[in-house]
């Protein structure tokens, strides 16, 4: 029988749910040095409680006495909480941090920073675009010419590459700016461009960068004319490496081709340098972290004794944040006054509410450093090895470090993700120190970042005219003592960018 009546029913569920508190604690835990300094500016800017205090500020402390309950009988408006008074002692004693290098943790040792650079302002570089648009000025264009240059130069990829369809560029300039021109007047333009420095921006495809940088070289040996024409009309045979097929077409020996291959190698792939070609400066890296190992010497019996490590978390473009006295004596002239008023109330509630916001902030800012801190530190005693000689990098995974510093998983992947740290061996992301493990031939365990290394060395070091497939180089691994299967190599190969052994190929 089929029950077509209405049913009520009651469930207990327990639901997990972050706070205001918990939520801005994440977001701030997974910002960057540079990205957290902004994010302070802002907090400035929108809180008029939370302000920059200066190094040597000293707080007044207040008796908590003086901030008796006041009974307050308007109920116009909602109060922000159940009290609506403000323990001022605790905020004014309790908001400042330190704004200077953090550094601590037991068994290791800490310093501060040279500061007298602080305030200093971060050199002025111009990007690409900015280089480009100033080039393009000089060049001899009309308006319509000059609308066409900014749409191709505004869509110019991180290569520098211009791949917008050129159909796309005409109507974009005849909608916006109600100009009519043609396909054949933007690629005018385009090859202009290609022709600016660096050379070969705003190329359609690698065949095009490289075939407008050899024409620009204005070289008239063999090897170039080799070079432009096996780019032009054997390209495809090029891109696979085809060497007897190239030799035959282009109706050259070894050394002829080797010449060609040689000027192409000259050239540049990527004319936009890799980075953002309207500003090249977002690649910058300031490191969260700075690590160093300092040696204690020898003891009285000559026996070398062990050092310490200096972890500092890099605050140095950080401030330090306290909420503002003046909002204590705004408090106090609200309490003063005998007329109870709707306008009084809502001042009253407007400071509680961003005397707690500013507080949530800065406990916020000191709960992450502290949590940096103890990964940090965690790292460093896990792979002292690489700390102390920039190598010997061991088998770590974010597990590893969760359950020494009782955090969860995603916290320390929050952790992690996007920091730097500054060593005596270079720049690494923290995420460089996370390896699985597997395991040699003799049953110890090593980091995959270890076997890595060996498939770059082994492929550095083979025979260039004769490159070793994936099966051979897990051969010579064997030898090694890593007990790495073919399909592995591969894994590993492809994550290193090397190609396939036929396009490993070259002419010795």
């Amino acid at each position: 029988m089929i029950k077509t009546g209405q049913q009520m029913n009651q469930k207990q569920s327990q639901q997990q749910r972050l706070s205001p508190q918990q939520i801005q604690y994440i977001k701030l835990l997974q910002l960057p040095t540079i990205a957290l300094e902004q994010r302070i500016k802002e907090e400035l800017e929108e809180n008029p409680v939370l302000e920059e205090a200066e190094q040597d500020d000293s707080l007044e402390e207040f008796d908590e006495s003086d901030w008796e309950a006041e009974e307050d009988t308007q109920d116009e408006l909602e109060p922000v909480d159940q009290n609506e008074e403000v323990d001022w002692e605790e905020f004014m004693n309790n908001t400042e941090y330190e704004g200077e290098n953090y550094s601590g943790g037991s068994g290791y040792a800490g310093g501060g920073g040279d500061q007298t650079w602080r305030d200093l302002p971060n050199p002025y570089h111009e990007s690409l675009l900015e280089e480009l648009e100033q080039q393009v000025s000089l060049l001899n264009f009309d308006d319509e010419q000059k609308l066409i240059a900014n749409q191709i130069l505004g869509s110019l990829d991180q290569d520098g590459y211009f791949r917008r369809e050129i159909e796309a560029v005409v109507d974009n300039i005849a909608f916006n700016e109600g100009t009519l021109t043609n396909k054949e007047e933007v690629e005018k333009v385009r090859k202009e461009i290609q022709r600016l420095d660096p050379i070969g921006i705003a190329s359609r495809d690698l065949r095009d960068c490289l075939l407008v940088q050899l024409e620009m070289l204005g070289d008239k040996s063999e090897g170039r004319e080799i070079a432009i024409e096996m780019l032009r009309d054997y390209w495809a045979l090029f891109e696979k490496k085809h060497f007897k097929k190239l030799k035959k077409k282009l109706d050259v020996d070894d050394e002829q081709l080797k010449s060609a291959f040689d000027y192409i190698k000259g050239l540049d792939p990527k004319p936009g340098g890799g980075g953002n070609a309207v500003d090249d400066t977002q690649n910058y890296i300031e490191p969260d972290f700075e690590v160093y190992y300092q040696p204690a010497g020898p003891n009285k019996n000559g026996q070398e004794e062990e050092g310490d490590f200096v972890i500092q978390l890099n605050n140095s473009n950080v401030p330090p944040l306290r909420i503002s006295p003046r909002y204590k004596e705004m408090w106090d002239d609200l309490k003063k006054k005998k007329k109870k008023s709707k306008q009084n109330k809502e001042t009253k509630n407007f400071i509680k509410s961003k005397i707690e916001s500013a507080q949530w902030f800065i406990d916020s800012i000191r709960q992450r450093q502290n949590t940096l801190m103890n990964t940090m530190q965690t790292i460093v005693a896990l792979q002292e090895n690489f700390f102390k000689h920039g190598e010997g990098l061991k088998p770590m995974i974010l597990k590893d470090i969760a359950e020494r510093v009782n955090l969860d998983i995603s916290t320390i992947s929050r952790v992690v993700n996007g920091k730097y740290v500054q060593t005596h061996f270079g720049v690494f992301e923290l995420k460089y120190f996370f390896s699985e493990g597997l395991e040699t031939v003799d049953g110890e365990e090593v980091s995959s970042r270890e076997v890595k290394n060996a498939v770059q060395e082994i492929v550095d070091n083979e025979n260039k005219q004769k490159p070793l497939s994936d099966q051979a180089i897990a051969d010579k691994l064997q030898e090694q003592g890593y007990k790495v299967a073919r399909r592995t190599v591969s894994k590993y190969r492809e994550k290193l960018s090397i190609p396939v052994a036929r396009l490993r190929k070259q002419i010795c």
